[in-house]
């Protein structure tokens, strides 16, 4: 029996971070940027992206980080909306949803819940041999999300997807 494949994705405006993970094994990442215009149409197209992603894997789980506040209310409120595309998206194709907490995914990475984002970078590549070619820090932060989300022990992982 094949592992279960789930996808981690970090939500954001401009791009979005998505690790396909079949397992523990990363078997795809990318950063997607959809294009510039009006936000009603920038968010139907993460919701597009996300669920061709979920159509094309058939994950079993999305896994994505919980909000968290930024001192940028602009940029907070369009990270929220674009998670909530991501959200809607999943649950429209029956995926199930997985939430963690940017400390929870540091300390699953680096043990350190308030590693910088350097040290996070350092980590995933130590646990994930990628393929070398230039990375943004969206592709890194959802690799970093898939790991957290294929460490915990899957019974636990049952319990917090909903």
């Amino acid at each position: 029996m094949e592992a279960p494949i789930s996808i981690a994705v970090d939500p954001g405006y401009d791009r979005l971070g998505i690790a396909i993970f079949r397992g523990t094994t990363l078997i795809h990442s990318e950063c997607y940027t959809p294009q510039k215009g009006l936000l009603p149409d920038r968010l139907l197209a993460v919701f597009e992206h996300i669920r061709a992603t979920i159509r094309a894997h058939q994950p079993r789980t999305l896994a994505i980080e919980t909000l968290f506040f930024n001192k940028n209310q602009r940029t907070a409120i369009a990270v929220a909306e674009s998670r909530g595309a991501i959200i809607v998206a999943a649950r429209a194709e029956g995926v199930r949803i997985a939430e963690y907490s940017p400390q929870e995914v540091k300390i699953a990475v680096t043990g350190v819940g308030n590693a910088p984002k350097e040290a996070v970078i350092r980590m995933v590549d130590r646990l994930v041999r990628l393929e070398t070619r230039r990375r943004l820090d969206d592709e890194y932060d959802a690799i970093a999300l898939g790991i957290c989300h294929t460490a915990r022990n899957p019974h636990t992982a049952d319990l917090r997807a909903h």
